[in-house]
């Protein structure tokens, strides 16, 4: 199992499309709940915006990314992963 993200596509604030290196595809949606810490930069719309992949993460400037692997997991189990 290949679990890198190789693409992200946002939908909206907060939410997310990806697609892992295996083909597996899914969408990540973020509750403000989770956004504390390192993640409360992930509020402003604007900054969410510059979301991409780098080396099979999602990834924000300022070293913020998302567990490649608890993602995978939760997408193909249940389509889509909450973070809360």
């Amino acid at each position: 199992m290949n679990s890198d993200v190789v693409d992200v596509q946002l939908i909206g604030h907060l939410e997310f499309t990806v697609t892992f290196a295996d083909g597996l595809t899914g969408r990540v949606r973020m509750l403000p709940s989770h956004l504390y810490g390192v993640f409360e930069r992930l509020k402003d719309p604007e900054f969410f915006k510059s979301a991409r992949v780098v080396d099979g993460f999602v990834s924000w400037p300022g070293e913020i990314d998302l567990a490649p692997d608890a993602m995978h997991a939760a997408i193909r189990e249940r389509g889509e992963w909450i973070l809360s």
